[in-house]
């Protein structure tokens, strides 16, 4: 069953990043969570965000070329970047099943380009640009597949809060 897509929009990379902390500070449940979106447009700095949301301490930066990091705050963060992989890969040697979402919170950039991976319980998160190339203005989809990405999806967004001036506020609940 296709669940609702909802989404909202970011005027800098702060707010995207907030948005990804907000996130993490409701994850409680291991999930993957399926990053897509062009080059440039925020992945790691949204994953960051989610890090900083589940505790990690350390500085969340993106695995292009290791292609798993892993770090440890209240759940463990399984970070992927599958962009320089493809299906003719042999991706079950690398082992990557033990981390969809084993214990923690698996969140992968370019996700689509090993759907094959995901598993039916998952969270699609798509991040793109709006305006002009150099604007940090981003749209950020969430699309829950399944009842805990739902639920997640819906805690999260009740959360979300903006100033009057139309930027987001930047707190967490207490």
């Amino acid at each position: 069953m296709q669940q609702a897509e909802a989404f909202l929009t970011t005027g800098n990379e702060e707010e995207t990043a907030h948005i990804g902390e907000l996130l993490g500070h409701f994850l409680s449940l291991p999930l993957v969570i399926a990053l897509q979106g062009d080059l440039g447009t925020g992945k790691t700095v949204f994953v960051r965000g989610i890090g900083r949301g589940l505790g990690v301490e350390e500085q969340v930066s993106s695995p292009t070329f290791v292609l798993l990091k892993i770090y440890n705050g209240r759940l463990p963060l399984y970070h992927f970047d599958f962009y320089r992989l493809s299906e003719d890969e042999e991706t079950i040697e690398l082992g990557f099943e033990d981390y969809l979402p084993g214990e923690g919170i698996a969140c992968i950039e370019w996700a689509e380009r090993l759907p094959h991976l995901l598993p039916p319980e998952h969270l699609q998160v798509r991040i793109e640009r709006i305006g002009e190339q150099a604007d940090d203005r981003r749209r950020i989809w969430f699309a829950p597949r399944g009842d805990i990405a739902e639920k997640l999806v819906g805690n999260f967004f009740d959360a979300v809060t903006w100033q009057t001036n139309g930027s987001l506020h930047m707190e967490l609940p207490g």
